[in-house]
């Protein structure tokens, strides 16, 4: 899914806002299904995806780190229903401890990065003058590198570790986060109720926090959303070339990073499983973000 495509303007947010505050979370959802089936059926799939990830422990049919030399590239079908890799260890078991490890570093990161973001571009927007100018050469800085090479050179001056590979994603998800926010704030700043705020003599913070940021809610869920799948492609990405979440704990990406590491032509099983998790994921939470996007766009209602 692309967050750069066009947005609606400030003012024609925050009606559909507040009628989404009125309506309560249960009718949102249900008007949310209704308007877009796929997207509820790609959202429905990843709460069952985050429940596997949840209760790997009860739903695995094997400890992912046991190795079992007697099975080793045990093909699908059989004792193991997803097959075994080059230790003899079960493939479906890894993928779903790998889906808990994934889905913990794209959500944590993805988390990190925006709010960052989100915060950066208000206070960017609404202050403007020289904080606006100086930040905006900031974020040119950040976007300069593209995002697996930033993270790349992250991984590098962090060292490898989990928390390292959730700083190195978050902060290639905080530029786009900001640009957005701030040019939503840029007009959000000059509407008539944030003026009467500043007349009556609201101080910045507070106009800030209580007039401008809860109009920026429905674009950042929309960005948020894309950058989930664009996590979990850099992780799987970082850990495929060896510098993510470091082995033996499973992830989507380790699991094809070892595999290809280990022989030229790996069983297919081996290889197709794991990206299939990724792909889909990476899919589904691409079509959650268009649904969601279409959903708040007060421009299709």
């Amino acid at each position: 899914m692309s967050v750069d495509r066009a947005v609606p303007a400030a003012d024609e947010w925050v009606e559909p806002a507040r009628a989404a505050r009125r309506e309560g979370p249960l009718g949102a959802v249900g008007r949310f299904v209704r308007s877009s089936p796929v997207g509820g059926a790609c959202a429905l799939f990843l709460l069952l995806l985050v429940g596997a990830a949840i209760f790997a422990d009860r739903l695995a049919p094997y400890n992912p780190l046991t190795a079992n030399y007697a099975v080793t590239r045990d093909p699908p079908f059989g004792q193991h229903v997803l097959g075994t890799d080059h230790l003899g260890r079960d493939v479906l078991s890894r993928i779903l401890f790998g889906a808990r490890v994934t889905l913990i570093v794209a959500i944590s990161s993805v988390l990190l990065g925006d709010s960052i973001g989100f915060l950066w571009g208000v206070a960017s927007g609404y202050l403007a003058g020289r904080v606006d100018l100086i930040s905006q050469r900031v974020l040119d800085v950040l976007m300069s590198f593209p995002s697996l090479i930033l993270a790349l050179l992250l991984m590098a001056a962090l060292g490898a570790g989990l928390q390292t590979v959730i700083i190195a994603i978050a902060i290639t998800r905080v530029p786009l986060t900001t640009r957005v926010v701030r040019s939503m704030v840029l007009s959000i700043r000059e509407l008539s109720y944030v003026e009467a705020a500043r007349v009556v003599g609201a101080s910045g913070p507070r106009v800030m926090a209580r007039h401008i940021a809860p109009q920026c809610v429905a674009p950042f869920l929309v960005i948020t959303t894309g950058h989930l799948g664009a996590a979990i492609f850099i992780e799987a990405a970082l850990s495929f070339v060896g510098v993510g979440v470091p082995p033996p704990t499973p992830s989507w990406g380790n699991m094809l990073g070892g595999v290809l590491a280990e022989a030229f032509k790996p069983p297919w099983w081996m290889v197709v499983f794991p990206g299939v998790a990724i792909t889909i994921t990476i899919l589904a939470m691409n079509m959650v973000g268009d649904a969601l996007r279409d959903f708040l766009d007060p421009k299709l209602k």
